[in-house]
């Protein structure tokens, strides 16, 4: 899908807009159908935050949608997310970032489509961006800690959940029918920044249809230094982080047949990016993802089985690395998910899910940075999850029993890859309780054994991965990671006034960390611990033979501890208001074999702001810190302490059937300089990647 083509088809979907706008007024004014309700109005479907709908959630869960969503929203999932408690980001520049969730990242979050697994290459490597773009999404819920356990051993760091309406699952019109749209649009100055999206919704009681189309297009990042760079029409010193640009766009096509007592529904979906590495001046990334799902839910069955839910998806995934324009090494893969989960009735107060969960992927890497070979994952799963309910509040109980085969298929390009298979039968254990202690608060505590199956590259890898500037090597010995995990918690809410803090604590048997072996590898010719003397990374005897350090998939005793804490403030009650929102959080990540940091740990972060609302307006101000990070793995960079400023101003207005929201933002009001502890590229490639600078945006929001 090109470029151009995605600017066509975003400005043919701004004019239906506008027409289906316009027709919506006209039929409200003459009353031959009803009014549509708004897509920003959608009923919440609360996938991962409760399975069983219950308001006050005994695991700690967020959920971001709205205006607050639209405000914070980035060009990655991981910096839409990051600042929040307990949130930080691998940040491997603008274009790819996962969320990493009290400290642990990679295959321990679990990144989830409506509830369904997501099939990308992004815990292989910073490099590769989630398929899952901020500009499409409705709505993220995030949860953390053991009340994850229900999606597998890779939750065991927490679950985010993008949320969409390509399934519809109730109806949003009666039986006369009806038509409603969403469309945003926004520039930027700091990255050039030209996107929008639009969804539109249409049906009546008995079908629902849903459609959106997105595109984005930025060029390199300002940032407060002068960076090198070597990119084509951009060689020198400037002030941008060099090949940072990218290029976005996708869309969806969903239906669903809506019945007295459920749906049923499908969708097909595609999803582009064009981006740079960061990393290297000249590499660009084309990735791009297509996926089709089917879901439908059958309610009310009126016997002990209340209802029954199925899920299926199927993605194909492919990102091949330019050199240039020559095309390098290409990344794929295709996998399925099934899931099947049945809610029954309460029994002596005791009410529950339970279900089935099948995965299946087969991934390959062609080229030289080809550090994993050909795989095929296959994973079973039953799990349960049951709730206690009482006067004095509630209990949890939960369990997944998991069988994980992971197999290397070798590669018929590269003899070190050689074929081999593993198998492991993961198991998982959840309990937690939520006691009312008094009219205004609520204490939590939960305490959850996971295991998790190593993953292929963990097993098998051996080669350059240059994301990290290492020779990756796996140990296909590895036996499954376990960890005990507690968490406590206490909620606090006197109508806008609200406190809420969470501590915790993971234990791990055999954490799998990345750690250097003191030994280093050939790039080229794969020849171990290559001469080297004077330590300016070229092999002495061969100068087209780049001298790699290699870092080891090795099995150790960790211990991550930490606590988050936000809460809100009403300073000021009447026509306008003025709040006051705090937050902060703090994380130690300790090698218990030898005492030392595990890499890429965010610091102690607090941050604050106000937010002022007025009949339409609205309008915040704020700050996060970050302190210093000296408490840093061997070899990784410390960083120093920082402040970014964020201010940010909205206007509400309606026009006819249609409600616009006018919004300004700026990130980094002081353009300050600032490097991300948990990002890799910060010791890998230092000084390229900073933080981004000062950047005004504006955009619309409008929908009917």
């Amino acid at each position: 899908m090109t470029s151009s083509f995605s600017k066509n088809a975003l400005q043919l979907a701004v004019l239906a807009f506008m027409a289906t706008a316009g027709m919506a007024q006209a039929q409200n004014a003459t009353g031959a159908a009803a009014t549509p309700s708004s897509t920003a109005n959608l009923g919440e479907v609360t996938v991962t935050g409760n399975p069983l709908g219950a308001t006050d959630l005994i695991a700690p869960a967020a959920s971001y949608g709205g205006t607050g969503l639209l405000l914070r929203s980035r060009t990655t999932l991981g910096e839409t997310l990051d600042g929040e408690p307990g949130i930080s980001s691998t940040y491997f520049g603008p274009n790819a970032s996962r969320p990493i969730i009290r400290g642990l990242d990679g295959d321990r979050i679990r990144i989830l489509g409506n509830g369904g697994a997501t099939v990308d290459a992004s815990s292989l490597s910073y490099d590769h961006a989630v398929t899952a773009d901020p500009i499409s999404t409705q709505r993220i819920e995030v949860l953390r800690g053991p009340g994850a356990l229900l999606y597998g051993g890779s939750a065991v760091g927490g679950v985010v959940n993008v949320i969409d309406n390509r399934i519809p699952r109730e109806a949003l019109f009666d039986e006369k029918g009806g038509v409603a749209g969403k469309v945003d649009y926004g520039l930027a100055t700091g990255n050039r920044e030209k996107g929008g999206g639009l969804a539109l919704e249409a049906g009546n009681n008995r079908y629902g249809l849903h459609v959106d189309a997105f595109s984005r297009e930025t060029g390199d990042v300002n940032v407060p230094v002068a960076l090198a760079c070597t990119k084509p029409g951009a060689v020198g010193t400037v002030n941008r982080i060099c090949n940072s640009a990218s290029k976005v766009n996708g869309g969806a096509l969903g239906g669903s047949l809506l019945f007295d007592h459920g749906y049923l529904g499908a969708s097909i979906s595609t999803y582009r990016n064009t981006y740079g590495t960061v990393a290297e001046d000249n590499v660009t990334i084309g990735m791009k993802s297509d996926r089709i799902g089917l879901e439908g839910e059958v309610r009310d069955l009126g016997g002990f089985i209340k209802s029954v839910k199925g899920q299926y998806s199927k993605t194909d995934y492919t990102h091949t690395e330019f050199d240039g324009a020559t095309p390098g090494t290409a990344f794929r893969n295709k996998g399925s998910d099934v899931r099947v989960e049945a809610r029954h009735a309460s029994v002596g107060g005791l009410s529950g899910v339970f279900g089935l969960q099948a995965e299946n992927s087969r991934f390959s890497a062609d080229g030289t940075e080809a550090f994993a070979p050909y795989s095929e994952t296959t994973q079973r799963g039953l799990f349960a999850y049951e709730e206690y309910a009482r006067s004095w509040g509630r209990l949890s109980f939960g369990g997944r029993l998991e069988s994980v085969r992971v197999a290397s298929l070798g590669n018929p390009r590269l003899a070190r890859f050689v074929p081999a298979t593993r198998d492991f039968n993961p198991s998982s254990f959840a309990v937690g309780a939520l006691w009312n202690a008094a009219p205004k608060w609520q204490i939590t505590t939960n305490l959850a054994f996971s295991e998790r199956a190593p993953k292929d590259y963990e097993l098998y890898a051996s080669g350059t991965h240059v994301a990290t500037n290492a020779w990756e090597t796996g140990n296909a010995n590895l036996g499954k990671e376990k960890s005990t995990s507690l968490d406590v918690g206490a909620n606090w809410k006197a109508g806008a006034n609200t406190f809420s803090a969470n501590v915790y604590a993971h234990h791990f048997k055999n954490y799998i960390a990345l750690l250097a072996t003191g030994n280093t590898y050939g790039q080229s010719s794969g020849m171990l611990n290559p001469t080297d003397a004077d330590g300016d990374g070229i092999d002495d005897a061969d100068p087209d033979n780049r001298v790699r350090r290699e870092f080891a998939y090795t099995a150790v005793r960790a211990r991550f501890t930490g606590v988050e804490a936000s809460g809100n403030m009403r300073l000021l009650e009447g026509a306008s208001t003025l709040d006051l929102g705090l937050r902060g959080d703090m994380v130690r990540a300790t090698n218990l074999n030898n005492g030392q940091p595990l890499p890429r740990i965010a610091p102690m972060r607090v941050g604050a702001t106000l937010k002022w609302a007025s009949g339409p307006w609205g309008a915040n101000l704020g700050f996060d810190h970050s302190a210093a990070q000296n408490r840093v793995a061997a070899g990784q960079r410390a960083t120093a302490a920082y402040t970014l400023w964020n201010t940010a101003a909205t206007y509400a207005l309606k026009m006819g059937a249609v409600n616009t929201l006018l919004y300004a933002r700026v990130d980094n009001l002081t353009n300050q300089l600032a490097y991300s502890a948990t990002s890799v590229l910060t010791t890998t490639a230092f000084p390229k990647a900073p933080l981004p600078g000062r950047s005004l945006k504006i955009g619309l929001q409008a929908s009917f």
